[in-house]
């Protein structure tokens, strides 16, 4: 019989503590957060390893952010326990119900049906009421119940689109993995004033978030 969590301890000791997250509050959500159930069966076994994780093949496939980053990713937003998030892409959940132990309110954006069924089901079933799924188009984000506090891309992108900006509250930040492969940069940007600023934070390579690609120009 395997343990669970004790698999979650050794990641959380192991990928988070380890790489300068922090914050206690994420430690102890990540703690609270069985991630083997957010997982197809046959990869269960291997939740909690630093990868990141196929949970819908396909072209697009569709993946969970490895635990290091999206923990460090969490951290750099700094989400407040009143918060209202904004989590793009989220497809099982995963992310959506950690985030739910840190925040006020939730917003689950996926555009995948099957993916945004399978997570409503599992928010529900663990008992997470202040968060839900809505199903629209990842890059138009969702103005409804904007302004966020926080906006949480799952994936790398070439860049955030200006509707996701548009969404931020004064103040309120946008959290992403920009960049392919090595390049990825996980960045910051920060809705003031003066307009968005962007500061990085740490380098990243995850599998990037669908429709985020760019756009092909005009070949003359």
């Amino acid at each position: 019989m395997i343990d669970f969590a004790e698999m979650r301890r050794a990641m959380v000791d192991a990928q988070v503590r380890a790489n300068d997250v922090t914050d206690l509050r994420i430690v102890a959500a990540m703690l609270d957060t069985p991630r083997e159930r957010f997982v197809p069966p046959g990869l269960k076994n291997f939740a909690y390893i630093d990868e990141d994780l196929l949970v819908k093949p396909g072209n697009p496939a569709r993946y969970l952010m490895e635990p290091m980053v999206l923990a460090k990713l969490l951290q750099a937003a700094e989400i407040g326990p009143d918060a209202l998030v904004l989590d793009v892409g989220a497809a099982t959940g995963y992310s959506t119900a950690v985030l739910a132990r840190l925040a006020g309110q939730v917003v689950a954006l996926e555009e995948d049906a099957e993916l945004a069924g399978q997570g409503s089901n599992l928010l529900v079933e663990l008992g997470l009421l202040n968060a839900a799924y809505v199903q629209g188009p990842m890059t138009a984000g969702w103005s409804a119940e904007a302004p966020y506090d926080v906006i949480l891309l799952n994936g790398s992108i070439d860049s955030p689109p200006e509707a996701l900006f548009a969404q931020l509250k004064p103040e309120g930040r946008l959290v992403a993995v920009v960049g392919q492969g090595r390049s990825g940069r996980a960045t910051v940007y920060t809705n003031t004033p003066g307009g968005v600023g962007a500061r990085i934070v740490f380098d990243a390579a995850v599998p990037p978030l669908p429709g985020f690609e760019p756009r092909p120009g005009f070949v003359f």
